[in-house]
């Protein structure tokens, strides 16, 4: 069993982020990672300073490596379970081992649930994608589509047309209601009605949605809004308190309801693009470090205390 300073679980941009800074603050930190990132299927990623257009393990790779230049350990292996002990935390994880901390931070991200419709799943981070921010330029001036009819696919749509002038907003089965449909039309973006078949690929490349009545309606691109699931299953199992919407309750910096227990980036922010995780780790770790400070002073402070 190793004993650590903080427990980071999760290696993504907000777990190896809180690492680089706890560990260049001199702490003890382990960062526990599945090797999963939600964005492993995407090329690139954009819109991070100096980093825009990296591939994601490549940026994930130079993350560790940053960490590990700092004494930071980094395990590749699941957390499997956390438990809250008489001094912190500890760890049960998928290798056999254990690591125990005074603190923990869950940065497990989350799942996009998408859509049940063919060849949506193989198409995910290639030419279906969910973020005009993230996407939009590579696709800008093609043929795009946006699948869905709530509020959050218009919303979509409407948005998209600042990449394109030529964009279909599918709506399968249900209906637009009328502010969107009439927002969708003064801003250009066309309706197509009808259940969606599958995605038609040729040559793996996306070139059309087909329609359950057999049209295939060309597009280049498509933009989904997935439902954001966060993988918070260790936060529940310890406890920590989520609001109306099923998200964690935290403060500014990620402080949960559980004394000792942090989060950041997706998993506790659905709308955390990999800049804004990699900064939610940032204040996380430096919210978590002034706690471990407060408690240093305080255990100095004690009368039984052996520090000099």
């Amino acid at each position: 069993m190793s004993e650590y300073d903080v427990l980071i679980i999760g290696g993504g941009a907000a777990g190896l982020s809180a690492a680089l800074v706890l560990a260049r603050a001199r702490r003890s930190i382990v960062v526990i990672d599945g090797g999963a990132p939600r964005n492993a299927p995407a090329a690139h990623m954009h819109g991070f300073l100096s980093r825009d257009g990296v591939d994601p393990a490549t940026f994930l790779a130079a993350g560790r490596s940053e960490v590990q230049r700092y004494g930071g350990e980094v395990r590749n292996a699941k957390a499997l379970d956390v438990v809250q002990t008489a001094s912190g935390f500890c760890a049960r994880l998928s290798n056999g081992e254990t690591a125990t901390g005074r603190r923990v931070l869950l940065a497990t991200g989350l799942r996009d649930v998408l859509p049940d419709i063919p060849g949506i799943r193989e198409r995910w981070g290639k030419d279906l994608l969910h973020c005009p921010y993230c996407h939009g330029w590579e696709v800008r001036d093609q043929p795009l589509g946006v699948l869905g009819a709530d509020h959050d696919a218009v919303q979509h749509a409407l948005l998209l047309r600042q990449w394109s002038s030529d964009v279909i907003l599918f709506t399968g089965s249900d209906r637009v209601g009328q502010s969107g449909h009439d927002a969708l039309i003064a801003r250009g973006v066309r309706i197509v009605s009808g259940a969606v078949a599958s995605l038609a690929v040729e040559n793996d490349r996306l070139v059309g949605v087909s329609l359950a009545d057999g049209v295939v309606v060309p597009r280049d691109a498509l933009f989904v809004r997935p439902r954001f699931a966060p993988n918070d299953r260790l936060a529940v199992e310890l406890g920590c308190a989520s609001d109306g919407t099923g998200w964690l309750i935290q403060d500014g910096a990620g402080r949960t309801s559980v004394d000792g227990v942090w989060v950041a980036g997706n998993a506790g922010d659905p709308r955390a693009q990999v800049i804004t995780a990699a900064g939610e780790g940032s204040a996380a770790a430096i919210s978590i470090n002034g706690d471990l400070v407060a408690e240093d002073i305080e255990i100095a402070l004690s009368p039984t205390s052996t520090q000099v």
